[in-house]
Formats: structure tokens, sequence, C-alpha cells
């Protein structure tokens, strides 16, 4: 009987081709790898999966408790794993069970507090810098990723003495293994017991190279069972998802992750001719994007490359050396487009495919199967698309992204809306393999995405305190056609109202509840059921509008002050007639209230002008009359320029009420309103406030004008001079002359 440990780097394709190497000639008849036992019966589909894959465990009665244990197509396991599959061998993962993982971390609850820097953290930079280099990765590759040739057992002894002497110096320096990897060890040992107890001959254990030692032989049973004694357990499931290459990296927060999937992935299908095969793909990529690569350019590349590794004394150009000559000479020392090339390139954006013959939640099979019929499969790479509203396959596809949000799957972000009224909707999708554990997470809501998402709304309309949250749970349910979920919804939304004194929070209900109204009908959906609950709101809202706008502070003032604009715009989109005389009455009620907070007297005055409620000569009246009070006109006239500004530009009396008004002010009222007036003004578009400072001096260069040209009061009485007459004019000549006048 042999035992033969074949200790690895997880996602190294030097070490999956030595792995393979060893395995043809060890012969095995039984391959042991470091993974959790549950998911032994998953194996039976490893022949259709395309990776990146990864094993899914997770606790259907612990929501949020999941463990991963991904593979590349070059990663040790995984090779060992389709060996098996080829060869017809048996083959079983030896650990922890996932049973015990999900139950929680043992070693956080039993206090144990790791110190930093621990060799066990970071073995291949230790042996890096034991053999005098600083880079681990690079470090790797010399030794590792470039070996060509050999006898790959020589190297898996190799990497087990290595360990088993950084484990010894670790342990020198008052270094103990963890409780966790303790049992992990143990429970890999009671797999390779197991496996001998069978009556195994030859047994291949491809374990994580730290392991490697500890595995080498076999203490007594009882001491391996006595670690691994008693140990929490909760119900575990598994099954295969997708994974993605940049879930594979350091920089996704996986501990075993590496730097370049992408590279790694090029370096274990090319056999040879890496560096010019790798260039070709760069030179391909930049052509893609539209940027100058000739192939006088790639092969300069490679070129460089090999003499960059010759310098540095390597046998072959690294990753480093190939992107230090990309760089040069194809990017012309531009760095932007190494972005394009780090992200497609040497990270990767594959994604795997796992069948739809693999076990899974029902919830998780209606998203696939409702994915297949709108061909509408996620991708690794980020990618925006547009839908067209009025498509049936396009409105499906965008009620399937509003339910995912609903159900927190975040895989489309929109990025252009139909709520104003258009058929288009933009989406940037983004997906990420984490999202399936929310999906399996969300099974107990129902079997079906339309289930879970109408069971999601209903419970947080029953939970939710805030008016205007369930006001947004209503337009959401519209977007994603979940007429089941509308019922509920507006009954909890009456049920608030009716509770309810918050005139802001009521007016804050009106906009959504607007739009669901207005525009339910680009997605054909039956909207109906809100508007007796806007009409009730809207009832209410102009009741108490001016008893709401006294005694407020600033913060409460402005809150009111969005909820008045905005429930202004909402009125003008769906109210009656009837409604909008109510608006407008609340409205001028707040403008007469004595005692009204000032800006929002300013704002609602304005309001009624733009609706022609109050003519041109009243709010001249309104605003003179709030000019008067002093600094603190500066609220009131905060409130009425709000909005556009095209209103002061046109309208000369009240320009020249404004005008009058600051050209009065002293210069200390002036420095303690100036604040408050650039606030006030700021909010306007810029073309306006330039049209408005051309305004303010022109004025000044024609009154500059008519000073200079006007007669002096000691003129001649015998002058032929109909003064008169004169001033008809002045303002044009003015006007005409006032720029070269100011030049000189």
């Amino acid at each position: 009987m042999s035992i033969t440990i074949l200790g690895v780097r997880h996602h190294g394709p030097g070490s999956a081709r030595a792995v393979r190497a060893a395995l043809g000639v060890l012969a095995p008849d039984m391959i042991l790898i470091e993974g959790p036992p549950e998911a032994g019966p998953l194996l039976d589909h490893v022949n259709s999966l395309v990776p990146p894959v990864a094993i899914l465990a997770h606790a259907p009665d612990r929501p949020g408790r999941a463990a991963f244990w991904p593979f590349a197509d070059f990663s040790p396991e995984w090779q060992a794993i389709r060996f098996a599959a080829a060869a017809g061998l048996p083959v079983r993962f030896v650990d922890l069970p996932a049973a015990t993982v999900l139950a929680g971390d043992d070693a956080a609850a039993e206090g144990e507090r790791r110190p930093a820097g621990l060799i066990s953290d970071d073995p291949l930079g230790w042996l890096s810098r034991a053999a005098g280099h600083d880079d681990p990765e690079r470090w790797w590759e010399d030794v590792v990723e470039h070996r060509l040739g050999g006898d790959p057992l020589e190297l898996f002894t190799a990497v087990a003495e290595a360990m088993a002497a950084l484990r010894a110096a670790a342990e020198a320096d008052g270094w103990a293994a963890s409780q966790r990897d303790l049992r992990r060890e143990a429970a890999m040992r009671q797999g390779v017991r197991a496996a001998v107890r069978e009556g195994r001959e030859r047994i291949a254990v491809v374990c994580g190279a730290w392991h490697a030692p500890a595995l080498a032989s076999l203490p007594p049973a009882r001491v391996d069972s006595n670690l691994v004694r008693g140990l929490p357990r909760v119900k575990a499931s598994a099954t295969w998802v997708p994974w993605t290459a940049q879930r594979l990296t350091y920089a996704s927060g996986y501990g075993a992750g590496v730097a370049s999937p992408g590279w790694y992935g090029h370096l274990w299908r090319s056999e040879d001719h890496i560096a010019e095969r790798w260039v070709a793909r760069v030179a391909a990529l930049l052509r893609e994007a539209d940027l100058a690569a000739p192939p006088a350019s790639a092969v300069e590349t490679v070129r460089l490359a090999e003499t960059i590794a010759a310098l540095r004394g390597r046998s072959l150009p690294g990753l480093s050396e190939l992107t230090d000559a990309v760089l040069a000479v194809l990017c012309q020392g531009n760095e932007v487009p190494l972005s394009l090339i780090h992200g497609r390139l040497v990270v990767g954006d594959e994604l795997g495919v796992v069948p739809d013959e693999v076990p899974t939640v029902p919830l998780q099979a209606d998203f696939e199967a409702t994915c297949r019929r709108l061909r509408f499969r996620p991708t690794a790479a980020d990618r925006q698309v547009e839908l067209d509203l009025r498509n049936d396959t396009d409105r499906s596809r965008s009620r399937l992204l509003h339910r995912l949000r609903l159900l927190g799957i975040g895989w489309g972000t929109v990025v252009s809306s139909s709520s104003s009224g258009t058929f288009r909707e933009g989406w940037l999708l983004h997906w990420r393999p984490e999202y399936l554990v929310s999906l399996i997470e969300r099974a107990r809501y129902g079997t079906t995405v339309d289930a879970a998402a109408t069971a999601v709304v209903v419970e947080r309309a029953e939970d939710a305190a805030d008016f205007a949250r369930i006001t947004e749970l209503v337009e959401a349910a519209v977007l994603a056609a979940l007429p089941d979920a509308l019922p509920a919804v507006t009954a909890a939304l009456e049920r608030r109202s009716a509770r309810t004194g918050d005139i802001a929070h009521l007016m804050a209900a009106a906009p959504p509840l607007a739009r669901v109204l207005r525009y339910g009908s680009v997605r054909q959906t039956d909207a109906d059921l809100v508007r007796g609950v806007l009409d009730s709101t809207l009832i209410r809202v102009c009741a108490g509008l001016a008893a709401a706008c006294m005694s407020l502070d600033a913060r409460a003032a402005t809150a009111m002050l969005a909820a008045i604009e905005n429930a202004d715009g909402a009125i003008a989109l769906v109210g009656s007639d009837q409604q909008v005389r109510d608006w407008r009455a609340a409205l001028r009620a707040v403008a007469d209230l004595a005692g009204a907070v000032s800006i929002l007297q300013g704002r609602c005055v304005r309001l009624l002008l733009d609706a022609g409620e109050l003519t041109t000569a009243e709010a001249q009246q309104r605003l003179a009359r709030a000019l008067s009070a002093g600094p603190e006109a500066v609220a009131w006239l905060e409130g009425f320029v709000r909005g556009s500004g095209s209103l002061l530009l046109r309208d000369e009396p009240l320009w020249n009420l404004l005008d009058d008004w600051l050209s009065s002010l002293s210069e200390e009222t002036f420095d303690a309103v100036l604040p408050l007036l650039r606030r006030a003004f700021s909010q306007f578009t810029s073309p306006e406030r330039e049209q408005m400072g051309n305004k303010v001096r022109a004025r000044h260069r024609a009154a500059g004008v008519i000073a200079a040209i006007a007669p002096s009061a000691g003129a001649d009485e015998n002058d032929d001079w109909d003064e008169s007459r004169a001033r008809r004019v002045l303002t044009v000549v003015a006007i005409a002359l006032g720029g070269c006048v100011a030049d000189e």
C-alpha cells in the first residue's frame, strides 16, 4: 500500500500539470481531494461543467450561511477530478464537513486570535524571500509555472520538504496550528484511513501544500477522532454554481486567490510559444477597441519581452516582462489601454456554465429557466442594455430585473427610466456569483421569482412604519408587474395614511402614486387600485398644508419645501380639475398666512404665479412687501426665485424691484445677506446666471452713458435744446454706445 501526498498551490497551472503527470505515473486506485465531503454526489456532473465553477454549500435553516470552493480549469484539484472521471477512478472529498463549516467559526468561538505575519498565512511569500525574491507570484512562476518536463513526483517531494521546513521554523518561533487547521488536517487523515480500510493500495491525496507534511504520516486514529468529536453541525446542502474569473483574484477577497487568473488560464492552455500567443491576444483586443496594433509592433513586443526576461535572469518572459513590453511598444507608453488589458486578459471575464440537470432549489431553477426563455443569461462582463417596453420580451426582461431588485439581487441598475413617459429603459447589468446565494436564501418566499418578489413586497408593506416607504413599494410593485402584491400594499398605505398626521410624509407619497397612475399603461399594468389612495391623501394634504408650514426649523422647512414642489408636480401630472383647484387654494393659504415660514411663502407665491393664479402685478406687490422686511426678506426671496431664472430675466418690474432693494442695502446689511443670496442664485443654470450678470452690467453702463451725455444743470438758457425730446432717445443711445463708453 502507498499513500502519495500531492501538495499543490490552489489555482496554479504548473501544479495542475504536475498533478496530471503525477497521477499518470502513480496509476492510483483512489484519489482524495481537499474539499467538503457533502459534495461527493456532485462529482457525477463534472463532465458537463464548464469552469470556472464552484461548489456552493449553504444552510437552508440559517439564511446567509454559505461557503464556496471554486475551481478553474487550471486548478490542480479540478484536473485531478477530470483525470479520475476519464480513468473511471473513485474520487472523494476529504476535509471538515460543510455542515461544520457553516455552523460557525470554531476558532473565533474559542477566542483564538491569530497574530499577523504568520508563516502559515503566506508560505509562498516566505519561500520566495528565502530564495532572494521579493515577489512570491514571480518566484512561483519561475520555479513551478515555467517548469518544463522532469519527474513530477520530484516537484511534490520538494514542495513537501519545503513546507515541512517552514512548519518547523514556525514552530520554533512559537507558532502553533489553530484548532481549525488541526481539525481540518485530522478530518483529512480520517479520509485517508477510510480509503485504507476499503482496501485501496495506491492512494493519491491532492491538498494544499501547507497541509502536506501533516498528512505524510498517520497518528493513532483516536487522536484525530478526539479532535473532530462533538463539533457543531447544521443542515447543509451543496450544489454547483457558475463562478467568474474575477472572483478568483485576491482583490475579490478570496483568500486562496491568485493575482492574474486570466494569465494563469493562458499558461494552462498554451503548451508552447507562451509570449507570442499572449501578445497576439493583446493585439487583437487593442484592435477591437479601435487602437493601433500592427503585426510588426507585436513582433517587437515579443522581442522586447524576451530581452527584459534575459536581463532579469529569467528563462522565459513572465507577465511582468510582457506587461512592460506591451506598455512600451503596443501602448506607446500610454497606461490607459493597460486597464483594458488587465480586466479582459490578465484577470479575465469568463463565466462558468452549470448544466440544468444539476440539482438546485426551485427558485433558482425558475430564475434560470426564465433567463433561458428570455434569452437573457447573466455574463461576467458588465454590459449596458436598452429595453423597449413595447416589446413583450423586453418588457418581461424589465420585470425580471425589477423583481430581482426587490429580492435584494442587484443584477441590474437603472441608468435611464421610463418613468418620464418614454418606452425606453436603460440598465447596467453587473452579475456576481454571490447572487445565486441570495436566490437560495430567498427560496423561503416562494418557488418562482414572481411569487417570491410578491411575498417580499407584502412583508415589507406590513412591516414598514414610514408612509413614504410604502408608496415606494407601490411603485416597485407596478414596475415589477406584481398585481397580487398591489391590494396588500395599497391596503397598508390606506391604514398608514389614516394614522399619520405628518403632511410632509403625505405629500412625499404623491409623486410615486402619480407615476403609477400616469405611466402604468406603459407596462400594461392596471394601476386603478392606487387612485382612491391618492385621492384621499390629497384631500388631507390640502386641508392641512397651511398649518403644517408654521413654526418649522431650517431642516424641517427644507424637507417641507421639497415635499411641496414634488406634490405640485404630481398634481399637475394626474390631478383632476377639482384637485388642482384645491391644491392652489392651499398654496394661497400658505402665501397669505401670517407667521408661515418665509421660504415656503415665497415658493408658494412663485408656484401660484407660474400657474396663472396670480398676476404679475400681484406678485410684484407681494415681492415688494416681502423685501420691505429687511434682511429677513432673503429667505422669502430664495423660495420665490427657486426653479427657472427666466422669470427674473423677462419680467422687468420684478427685476427692478429686486435691483432697487439690493441697491438700497447698506454695506453691513449686504455683507450679512450675501451668503443667503449666493445660495438663492446658485440654483440657476450657468447660462441664466451669465445672462443676469450681462443684464446688470448693461444697466450700469447705460446709466454711465446717460450721465455723460445728459445736459448739465448750468446749460445756457438760450441754447436751442429740447430736453424732453432728447431724453426719448437717451436709452437707445446709451445701449448702443455703452460698450464703447465702458471701454474708454
